[in-house]
């Protein structure tokens, strides 16, 4: 794509109201644009990274066994959350209601998923189903003032599982938690799996944490690094199966949550009668679990984690990043051009910077935008044989001919 044709364009300033480093630099980068406090607007570069962080997610989840992808309503009946027992709680909670309190905006597809699969499942036959969807949520949030990552209005991938018995759902659950790490991995995340409470579902649930210091949680490490627990299970000295998190050696860390699954057991339902007919012909209610994604949220981390105010510079990962490469051309002859069209013709993802405008002004403008392979056709480079390659996530940086370009990257 040629830059001079992008949407979007940089700022020097600031978003109004915003301190976070994921709002700051996607604000001034063009990727988002604050609507209102907890509610974004996306651009076309933007909406490139959240399709790219759910092409990954799909992937994931649908190499899974028996999962397939739905679209529910955000709009919920006020009848489902009275079945479940959750309208009084999450009306003065989380949830949004319209049209005189007889419907809500989903904050969360329990119910909605429960009902669905309750009018498509009568026989043990048909067992188990997994069912997710990537859809808008919205909740009621006091403290929208961190970007993407606490927002009134989010992209977020709901699964949820429906087992004949426990023993299938927990062999589930475990694929599923190693699907996340994969997911986390390849969107540049080194996520921990993270024991915290279960809330309203149970006694424990399970969390992926990132490390960050704009984390508003505290997570307690063990020693190796690779598990860890959430400071509101930690503190709860009775908890004999978590004593080694709750001293000596351990440390804590500041992190973020980017995902959360949970074993609901029966609780939505037995009440919302959501059964099956058994083998021997009886019926029993199903085993649940369901299985969150914040994929805005997603996006907000991984700019905590490579993003740097100060010097107004990010670095996307490569699988996410809305190109794979930015062409700098600094010629006066315009040698870029041809170059441009051989890496398209290639099927590289490309941005193409072909504005007057001053090298200072280009430099800065990639540095914010994060593309992470950078190519400067200049005199400079010409003078030593051809383009400057970098790669901007370890800061390596050869010369490559023009005609070994389309090959190279």
């Amino acid at each position: 794509m040629l830059q001079s044709h992008l949407f979007s364009q940089t700022r020097r300033e600031a978003p109004a109201g915003e301190t976070s480093k994921n709002a700051i630099l996607l604000y001034r980068a063009g990727f988002i644009h604050k609507t209102m406090a907890g509610v974004m607007s996306y651009t076309p570069l933007g909406l490139k990274v959240l399709q790219k962080i759910s092409g990954i997610v799909r992937q994931e989840m649908n190499a899974l066994p028996h999962v397939q992808e739905v679209l529910l309503p955000a709009l919920h009946p006020r009848e489902l959350w009275e079945e479940s027992g959750r309208w009084a709680e999450a009306i003065g909670d989380v949830m949004y209601t319209v049209a005189e309190e007889t419907a809500a905006l989903g904050p969360t597809h329990e119910e909605v998923m429960t009902d669905l699969v309750r009018a498509h499942l009568h026989s043990y036959k048909q067992l188990p189903v997994a069912l997710y969807q990537i859809q808008t949520k919205f909740r009621k949030e006091l403290r929208a003032k961190s970007g993407l990552l606490r927002g009134r209005e989010f992209l977020m991938k709901d699964l949820y599982s429906f087992h004949l018995s426990e023993e299938d759902f927990d062999n589930f659950y475990g694929q599923v938690s190693d699907a996340y790490l994969r997911i986390y991995n390849r969107c540049g995340l080194d996520a921990l799996l993270t024991k915290a409470s279960g809330g309203m579902f149970a006694k424990f649930s399970d969390e992926f944490q990132v490390i960050a210091e704009a984390g508003e949680d505290t997570i307690y490490l063990r020693a190796d690094g690779r598990e860890a627990r959430n400071q509101e299970i930690v503190e709860d000295a009775s908890s004999a199966e978590l004593g080694e998190y709750c001293g000596g050696e351990v440390k804590t860390a500041s992190a973020i949550e980017v995902g959360n699954i949970f074993r609901l057991g029966k609780k939505f339902s037995e009440p919302m009668h959501a059964v099956v007919q058994t083998e021997d012909g009886g019926e029993q209610a199903l085993w649940m679990g369901c299985y969150g994604i914040g994929i805005s949220r997603v996006m907000g981390t991984v700019v905590e984690v490579y993003g740097d105010v100060e010097k107004g510079a990010m670095v996307w990962p490569k699988e996410i990043a809305p190109f794979a490469v930015h062409l700098i051309d600094l010629t006066q002859d315009k040698q870029g051009v041809a170059v441009y069209e051989a890496l398209k013709a290639s099927g590289v993802e490309v941005l193409f910077d072909d504005r007057e405008a001053s090298t200072g002004a280009k430099m800065a403008d990639a540095d914010l935008l994060g593309i992470p392979t950078r190519i400067i056709i200049g005199k400079r480079s010409l003078e030593q044989g051809g383009a400057e390659v970098i790669d901007r996530s370890t800061g390596e940086s050869k010369i490559v001919a023009l005609t070994d370009l389309t090959k190279t990257v």
